[in-house]
């Protein structure tokens, strides 16, 4: 999936931002008042809409040594292959997220959750999308307005199967403030240090119904982004790397404790305009957390970064281990991870023509870890007849259905 002749993709420069303040219908488009602590700084104009996101970088780059699969840096901060590192700017006090950032034309914003029962029988990912990336109704409209293509996905695995949901939603269905977002019956609100969110989603094909409550208490919040292309286009924030997770269903009924995880991702142009493929992954560690991420960039680099995150939610980048090959999924999407020793697919929750879920067993940093896995081919979403295929399984509703919280 990835290029082994990795160009530099030279400095990354620092920037001090707030995060968007809520879009209405400029998209934030004139000019903003001084921040202050950032007064007489360079503005950076490609990333004006990434408010927040992009960090100060880690200083000069070292020489670390190369990585196996032919890269010449290992993934520390501050490097060409791993982006800026640094404190975020912007977050709210007690590092929460902010649903209401801009979104520009063109781009967009998402917030991940993932869940593992504690036996590890169940799963479930909840995505809410502002500028839906993956939307054929948003690339067919011209991506002219990110918050008039809004949609919350939900996945439930489990040992009788799954049940999947991703209703797309116009801006009548969206409310949105700092700390909280709707979209439609669906809403995400951060308090008390925590992520409650509310789910009342209607599944496809079959019209079954995923309705509760999930909560997400964080064992500690990490307030570092990172800039994933050379420009800044595209960003990435872990926000709660390690989580204690309480899943509480009426539809299907179902209650189930276990560890999970949240971050958000946001770009200033469409995903596949910067990426050609991607692999990521997160797994538990006793305790704290790793994160793996890779990429394959449009502009011929590669991005990588490897971080552990420690109890208390500090970060410190590692050189992974080798690569090491899974089997490719039933539609042929490449999968891979690193480690130590062998690694498996413990199970697939997903299996599209140009996206894969995975549960992969591994050997990180001395410990046999599962990790949640995804393997993206983006040259394949952007194939016509994948797009096509894409309403039987992302209905859209134009219509106003009242948001709660």
């Amino acid at each position: 999936m990835r290029r082994s002749d990795v160009p530099s993709a030279g400095r990354v420069r620092s920037v001090h931002r707030r995060e968007g303040q809520s879009d209405g219908a400029d998209h934030a488009g004139g000019f903003r008042p001084a921040v202050p602590g950032d007064g007489r700084r360079p503005l950076w104009p490609g990333v004006a809409r990434l408010d927040g996101v992009l960090c100060a970088s880690g200083g000069a780059d070292e020489a670390s040594g190369s990585l196996s699969g032919g890269r010449q840096r290992s993934p520390w901060a501050g490097s060409a292959d791993g982006g800026a590192l640094g404190a975020a700017g912007g977050v709210e006090r007690d590092g929460g997220p902010r649903f209401d950032r801009a979104v520009a034309p063109g781009g967009y914003a998402w917030w991940y959750v993932d869940a593992l029962s504690q036996d590890r029988a169940f799963g479930l990912t909840i995505i809410a999308f502002i500028g839906s990336v993956f939307s054929p109704y948003y690339i067919w409209s011209g991506r002219v307005d990110p918050l008039d293509h809004c949609a919350v996905n939900v996945g439930l695995y489990g040992p009788r199967g799954k049940r999947w949901a991703m209703t797309e939603r116009a801006r009548s269905s969206l409310s949105r403030a700092a700390n909280s977002l709707a979209i439609g019956r669906s809403a995400l609100e951060w308090r008390a240090g925590g992520l409650e969110i509310d789910i009342d989603e209607v599944c496809v094909p079959l019209p079954t119904r995923i309705r509760g409550r999930v909560r997400i208490e964080p064992a500690a919040v990490n307030a570092q982004s990172f800039a994933l292309d050379a420009r800044g286009r595209h960003a990435w924030r872990p926000i709660v790397p390690s989580a204690r997770v309480t899943v509480d269903l009426e539809r299907p009924a179902l209650r189930w404790r276990g560890e999970g995880y949240f971050d958000m991702n946001a770009g200033d142009e469409p995903l596949e305009n910067g990426f050609d493929s991607w692999t990521w992954s997160r797994a538990a560690l006793s305790p704290g957390a790793t994160i793996l991420y890779e990429a394959s960039r449009r502009d011929g680099g590669d991005l990588a970064l490897a971080m552990r995150f420690d109890a208390a939610g500090r970060c410190e980048p590692f050189t992974p281990p080798p690569v090491a090959a899974l089997p490719n999924t039933c539609w042929r999407i490449a999968r891979q991870t690193r480690s130590d020793e062998a690694a498996s697919v413990e199970r697939t929750f997903e299996d599209t023509p140009f996206y894969a879920r995975s549960l992969v067993s591994s050997t990180l940093l001395r410990e046999n870890v599962v990790s949640v896995h995804e393997s993206l081919s983006l040259t394949r979403f952007s194939n016509p007849i994948v797009r096509l295929m894409l309403p039987f399984r992302m209905p859209r509703r134009s219509g106003s259905q009242a948001p709660h919280f």
